[in-house]
Order: C-alpha cells, then sequence, then structure tokens
C-alpha cells in the first residue's frame, strides 16, 4: 500500500514538473531587438554587406545588393528555454521604403529552416501591402495575412506594429488607427524553431531582399506592443529598441571598434535656397548662380565649396505693372514648369495675376478672380502644389478664402476649397511631424467690427483630402503668421496690429507641446504687421515689423522703432537685440549673398507721403545690422528675394500704385 502511494506522489510530482516547464517561456518577455542581434558585437569586424544612411534627419541601415552572406542568427539565440515561437507576440518595425513596383515582394525579416530553405515566418512588404505569412505544423499548411492600402512605400519613415493573438493580428502603422484581421485559424501555438534561423532583411540567399531602410526590428513576446509606442511626438519614429550604431555619431576620431559604413542619402537641390530643419540634415543643394554647394546641418546651409560673392549694388531690373495696387507677392517654383509669382491684387474688378518667369522677366500667366487679396501662401502636400488666397468672398453673409490646386493636365490653378475666414490678411502652410496645417491671419469680424477673435488652425485629412478645424487661437487684428523650428520644437508666432482702441498690444509666440500650440512668450508690439524668423551662425532671431502707434488718446506716429529679437539659451525667452528706425514699416525679408546675410525692410508711410526709401541692411556680427543700400520705393507692401539662372532679385509689391518693381542684386 505505501509503495502505490509512493508512486502515486511522484507520478504526480513528475508531471506537475512536466507541467511548469511547458508553462515557462522560451524567452524572457521583453522587447527582443532582431537588428542588433543580427549586426556583429562591439569590437568584430565590419559587415560588408550594411551601409548606414542618414535620411530625413534618421539613420537606419541599407543591406548591399552583393553576394555577401545576408543578415542571419540561430534562433537558439533567443528561444533559450524551449524552441517554440510565442503565441502571442508583436513586431516593431520601423522603415523607409521607395515605390515599389507591381509584383515586387521584399522581406523585412524571416525565419527559415536550416538545410531546406523552408519558410516558417516572415514580414514581406509589396506595393501597398504588408503581408505575414506563416508555415503551420500538421494539415494547415502555409497561411499569409494581408494588410492592404498600408502605403509603406511612399519614401517617407514609418514605424508599424503588427500584434497578433490567436485567429486575430492587427496592424498600426505611425500610432494610427488600427486594422484588425481575423484568420480562420488561429496563430499555431506550438511552431518549433527548431534548426532554424532568422534572417534580417531576406529570406535567405538575398531571396526578397529588402532594398529599403531599415531603422528598427524587435520581437516582442506575450503583448501588444502598441501602449508601450503610442501616443508619440513623432509616431513616425518613434522607438522601442534601436541599435546603438544608429543612435551615436557614425565616425568619431578616437572611436574604438568598427566603423560602420556611412553615407547620406542625399539629394542635391538646385534653385532657390530650401528649407534647412532636421529632416533635410544631409541634404544639399546647389546655387548656380552663386557658383556654391552648401550642406544642411539641421539648422542651417553650411558652405562645402563656393565662389566668395558680395553685394555690389542693386539695380533697377523690371517694371512691372499688375492689375491694380498689389498688396503681397509670392514667389515660388513648380517642378518640369518654372518660377512663379502669384500677386494680390487689392482690385476685386481685376482678380489676382499669376506670373511666370519667362524670357528673364515677370510675364502674366494665368489671372484668377479675387475680392480684395491681401496674400498668397505656396505649399505642396504628397506633390499637389496648392496656392491659398487671403481674401474677402462674400457669400450668404459670410467671409471666405480659397484654396486652388495645381492642375498638371491643364497647367493652371483650379478651385479646390473653401474656407470660412474674417478679413484674412494672411496664410502660413507648415508641416509637423508628417502632418499638414495652414494656420490663418483673421483680422476683424466684418459684422460688429470686433478685432479680437479668434484665428484658425487647419490639419490636412488625408482621408477626406480636406483641411478641417484643428485649433483656434484668440488674437487682435492678426495681419501675419510665421512658423519656425528650434531643434525639436515648432513654434508659431502672430503678428497682432490693433485691439479695437490701441496698437501698443502684444504679440503671442506660441509652441507645439501635446499636439496642440501652447503659449511661449508674449511680447509688446506696435501695430505688427509682420515677424521674419532667420538664423545666423547658429543664432535665432525674430524681426517684427512695427507699422504705427495709435496710443488710446493722441496722434498716429508712423515713423518708430522696428525690433530685432534674440533667442536667449539661458532664459529660453527672445530678448531684445537690435532697435531700428522705420516708416509704418509692412515686412522684413532675410536673404543672403555669398557669406552675407542681409534684411531689407518695406517703409511704407512717413505721415506725410508714401514715397519712401526702404532699406537694405548688412549683417556686421555682434553690431548687429546696417544701412547699405536705399531703393526707392512708393507705399512698398511686401519684398521677396528669389533666384534664376539671371542672378540674385529682390521684387516689391506695391499697395498704392499699379507698378510693382524687380532689382537684380549686383555682386562682385
Amino acid at each position: 500500500m505505501f509503495s502505490c502511494h509512493f508512486l502515486l506522489l511522484t507520478w504526480v510530482l513528475l508531471t506537475a514538473r512536466v507541467q511548469s516547464h511547458s508553462w515557462r517561456p522560451c524567452t524572457d518577455l521583453l522587447p527582443l531587438d532582431l537588428l542588433s542581434k543580427a549586426l556583429p558585437p562591439p569590437g568584430h569586424a565590419t559587415p560588408t554587406q550594411v551601409r548606414m544612411v542618414q535620411s530625413k534627419g534618421s539613420r537606419g541601415l541599407r543591406l548591399a545588393s552583393a553576394v555577401a552572406a545576408p543578415l542571419n542568427f540561430p534562433a537558439s539565440q533567443i528561444f533559450t528555454n524551449c524552441y517554440y515561437f510565442p503565441s502571442e507576440f508583436s513586431l516593431v518595425a520601423t522603415v523607409k521604403i521607395q515605390t515599389l513596383r507591381q509584383k515586387t515582394n521584399e522581406y523585412i525579416f524571416s525565419v527559415v529552416r536550416e538545410g531546406s530553405d523552408s519558410l516558417l515566418l516572415g514580414l514581406r512588404v509589396s506595393e501597398n501591402r504588408l503581408h505575414f505569412l506563416t508555415t503551420s505544423p500538421g494539415p494547415g499548411g502555409r497561411s499569409r495575412m494581408t494588410f492592404k492600402d498600408v502605403g509603406l512605400d511612399n519614401n517617407r519613415w514609418h514605424t508599424v506594429v503588427l500584434a497578433v493573438t490567436g485567429p486575430y493580428a492587427t496592424l498600426t502603422v505611425d500610432c494610427g488607427l488600427p486594422l484588425e484581421l481575423k484568420q480562420v485559424q488561429s496563430f499555431p501555438s506550438h511552431l518549433s524553431t527548431r534548426g532554424s534561423r532568422f534572417f534580417v532583411g531576406s529570406r535567405g540567399r538575398w531571396r526578397g531582399r529588402f532594398s529599403g531602410l531599415l531603422r528598427q526590428l524587435v520581437l516582442l513576446p506575450g503583448s501588444d506592443a502598441t501602449p508601450r509606442l503610442c501616443p508619440s511626438p513623432d509616431p513616425a519614429l518613434t522607438e522601442l529598441s534601436i541599435p546603438q550604431v544608429l543612435k551615436t555619431t557614425p565616425f568619431q576620431p578616437d572611436q574604438q571598434g568598427p566603423v560602420y559604413t556611412y553615407e547620406a542619402e542625399a539629394r542635391v537641390t538646385v534653385g532657390d535656397r530650401p528649407p534647412c530643419s532636421r529632416p533635410e540634415q544631409g541634404q544639399l543643394w546647389f546655387n548656380a548662380q552663386g557658383k556654391g554647394l552648401f550642406i544642411c546641418d539641421g539648422l542651417s546651409w553650411r558652405t562645402l565649396l563656393q565662389s566668395k560673392q558680395r553685394l555690389d549694388y542693386v539695380e533697377d531690373y523690371q517694371d512691372l505693372y499688375t492689375r491694380s495696387e498689389t498688396l503681397d507677392v509670392e514667389v515660388f517654383s513648380i517642378p518640369s514648369e518654372g518660377l512663379f509669382m502669384a500677386a494680390a491684387n487689392k482690385d476685386s474688378r481685376s482678380g489676382s495675376g499669376i506670373y511666370r518667369w519667362t524670357n528673364a522677366s515677370f510675364q502674366l500667366y494665368q489671372n484668377i478672380s479675387t475680392q480684395e487679396a491681401r496674400s498668397w501662401k505656396h505649399f505642396t502636400i504628397d506633390n499637389k502644389i496648392f496656392l491659398v488666397v487671403a481674401a474677402n468672398f462674400r457669400e450668404a453673409g459670410s467671409e471666405r478664402s480659397v484654396i486652388y490646386q495645381w492642375h498638371r493636365r491643364r497647367r493652371r490653378f483650379v478651385h479646390y476649397q473653401t474656407l470660412e475666414t474674417h478679413t484674412a490678411q494672411d496664410w502660413e502652410a507648415f508641416r509637423i511631424h508628417n502632418h499638414s496645417f495652414l494656420v490663418v491671419a483673421n483680422h476683424r469680424r466684418e459684422r460688429d467690427s470686433n478685432h479680437n477673435i479668434h484665428s484658425v488652425i487647419y490639419r490636412w485629412n488625408p482621408d477626406t483630402k480636406l483641411f478641417e478645424v484643428n485649433q483656434t487661437l484668440l488674437t487682435s487684428g492678426a495681419y501675419d503668421w510665421e512658423f519656425f523650428t528650434v531643434g525639436p520644437y515648432h513654434f508659431l508666432v502672430v503678428a497682432n496690429t490693433f485691439d479695437g482702441r490701441t496698437t501698443i498690444i502684444s504679440s503671442t509666440i506660441y509652441v507645439w507641446l501635446d499636439g496642440s500650440f501652447q503659449t511661449f512668450q508674449s511680447i509688446q508690439t506696435v501695430g505688427a504687421t509682420d515677424w521674419e524668423p532667420f538664423q545666423i551662425d547658429g543664432r535665432f532671431f525674430l524681426a517684427v515689423a512695427n507699422s504705427q502707434k495709435i496710443p488710446d488718446r493722441g496722434t498716429s506716429v508712423y515713423s518708430i522703432n522696428s525690433t530685432v529679437y534674440e533667442l536667449n539659451a539661458l532664459t529660453q525667452t527672445f530678448i531684445r537685440f537690435q532697435d531700428i528706425l522705420t516708416h509704418s514699416a509692412l515686412d522684413w525679408e532675410f536673404f543672403t549673398i555669398g557669406d552675407e546675410k542681409f534684411l531689407v525692410v518695406a517703409n511704407s508711410h512717413d505721415g506725410g507721403s508714401y514715397s519712401l526709401n526702404s532699406v537694405v541692411y548688412r549683417w556686421q556680427g555682434y553690431e548687429g545690422f546696417v544701412p547699405v543700400h536705399s531703393l526707392p520705393t512708393f507705399g512698398c507692401r511686401d519684398w521677396e528675394d528669389f533666384s534664376t539662372d539671371e542672378g540674385s532679385f529682390l521684387i516689391y509689391s506695391s499697395a498704392k500704385s499699379r507698378l510693382s518693381k524687380v532689382f537684380k542684386l549686383r555682386n562682385y
């Protein structure tokens, strides 16, 4: 009897041990960095099949097309307790993929049995689709889950999370809305990885090689990784685990261990000076007219090679007779079409003109019907080209402004969307984390002449292809918006002109935090009409154009100081740097000639005359800006600089005459 009890107890204990062992996960329930596992450890030889590429300010790995061995490691390196792939897991990948051709299939990663080339698991991308392939043990055979219309192959960074639980698979792209699929069969609970290898960027032997950039590849057993990553201030580049080599500087003189082959995915831009911020870091700009090659360091353009130029004098180049008084000019380029200029014409009867640079001068190209147009703004979204006008179209008791889109076949701008505005003075277009925005400067409400109203920030909805209200900000006679970035921070600054009683009011700088703009700093201005942000040698400046002083009591004063402010790193505020006497200033424009930096002001009125000199100021280091040229203008309202094969130019618009002028900047 005793022996029977002993045998029974032994059987129970053995069974418990077997069951407890079967419950033990094959891996720790921690993120497993598959990309780091595939790379050699520090101190080992540099993998010849890997190149590190910097694109849009972030680094990724590209697999060479040579016949070198693909990146791989044995599954036993991570499945240390047993050989079963977890039945519930997440895969996190950060990729940048150029447009794929039809019938092209590329593997982000795969698990393949050694010797037989039999696929156990695979994450595969094709044109606008993502596939997850599984080979189940037994009669089930191979299954494939396909997520359609994911749009990963658009040459942008994307972070995807694929979470698998039983028959359900959920895909989240850039912390957006999850896509869920349900399969007839659940993911196999006993998928053996014995004798198999993980391949990164291929299916082994370079079959289905991944041609894009890979920044992150993580397996998280046992849970959905989405709550760990989202929400994120930069959802396209959110990180769970990134190889250290992609975080550090690619090369340092005293660096120990291997240095990965490093390159910049450089695009050389020719023409007007493009923007330079973190996404453009490493990009090149060739100034054909100035014979200079520049590289973006994430803050400003640095000279690589340049023929030294200095501004010698400014000459009268073209008399441009617009359709009526012109309150704003916007110069922009259309790929394969050339240089254009949009004039915001005041007279509603004549509309506004779109001009094209032809035979070394601006010629009328298209006329658009507008009502009291105040300004134009050019912007692009997904290679589509838009112009938005701040105007006062009156419809059923409301005021409207209009967005126009460039029609490639007709080669004209056509009506696209109408937005409600209130005596709109200006539009500003900008992008934050791959989202496109427009903000309007609502000056006053017409029905009650109230200047203290909300200006509106609109956000582009990629589903409806329309701009929708995103946020409102209380402004006082808003006249201008400007967007700028300082490091990782995004700012908007508004020029508040009038609150109904006085022009001596505060204008506000806003900073982007937690998905909206919040007040950063308020600066007292005097009838502010324009802000001009610019950088010089890593220093950040804001110049405000003060137009006129209208106190609660007394007469108006037009000859007043406009001010240049500099961002102070210690106080983290913009502080007064320089006062410049101006005469009802309406605009500042910052431009460069070679290594020289300039500001030109639009002086419009001194209280007695509109015929005034507008002044060009040159940067003299800590002396600030000093006057170097006076340009005769009449009712000057706006300045724009631009460059063509013929040279560098300035154009100004006149609010008091049909005559606008183009000046040529002569260099030596």
